[in-house]
């Protein structure tokens, strides 16, 4: 005999219990884990929202032929030719031709106020020192006058000759000669020997139209 069982679906549980409470807590939890993964979904979109659409790609610039070799031999050989090319040459010294006329006119007027040619040129061997000592003094007082007279001499150093004195780096090396033992460079120090001698100003007479400034002394003829 078949039974036939009805079901009807809008009957309310009249009883609460443990099967029911773990259907209710399964229900409960799949909601949350479907509320977490749309919101995980949410924010994921706003996040690409957000962020900047991608660059291009840039291509690589090509890469530039290579130089020919004619051009790259004609390279070396401008580099050659700098690097060795012949130093300039020097400039040429350019020497000064002084006129006889003033070193004329010294002798001169050394001859005439210390017959100092007459001196120069006699043969003293024949003399004795005290001979040669009084025509030196005679010699000496002329050639000081003839000095003083057209010449005004000042001392290059103004120390003391024996005192120690030091030269600076790019000292004159016209007005201070080194001697002894010279090393290194400047600064040197050492012990002033000479004083050395220059002249501030000169004043030699000024010579006549057709005067013969070799003549140094005239010849004398006695009538």
């Amino acid at each position: 005999m078949n039974m036939i069982y009805a079901i009807d679906l809008s009957l309310k549980p009249t009883t609460f219990d443990l099967w029911h409470v773990c259907l209710a807590g399964t229900v409960v939890l799949l909601a949350l884990i479907l509320i977490v993964l749309l919101l995980t979904m949410l924010v994921s979109l706003a996040r690409c929202k957000k962020k900047p659409g991608v660059q291009p790609v840039q291509q690589a610039a090509p890469t530039p032929a290579p130089e020919p070799v004619v051009k790259i031999v004609e390279k070396i050989v401008e580099v050659e030719k700098l690097v060795y090319a012949p130093a300039p040459a020097p400039e040429p010294v350019i020497l000064k031709e002084s006129t006889p006329d003033a070193a004329l006119q010294l002798l001169g007027l050394l001859q005439k106020e210390a017959r100092f040619i007459d001196f120069i040129k006699e043969d003293i061997t024949s003399y004795n020192d005290a001979d040669i000592g009084i025509a030196a003094r005679v010699v000496h007082e002329g050639c000081n006058k003839a000095i003083n007279e057209h010449f005004t001499l000042a001392p290059v150093r103004s120390e003391q000759e024996g005192e120690k004195i030091t030269l600076p780096q790019g000292f004159d090396a016209a007005a201070v000669r080194l001697t002894g033992n010279i090393v290194g460079s400047a600064p040197f120090t050492g012990t002033l020997i000479h004083k050395g001698w220059q002249v501030t100003s000169i004043r030699l007479p000024k010579l006549t139209q057709g005067h013969n400034a070799a003549i140094l002394a005239a010849a004398e003829v006695e009538l």
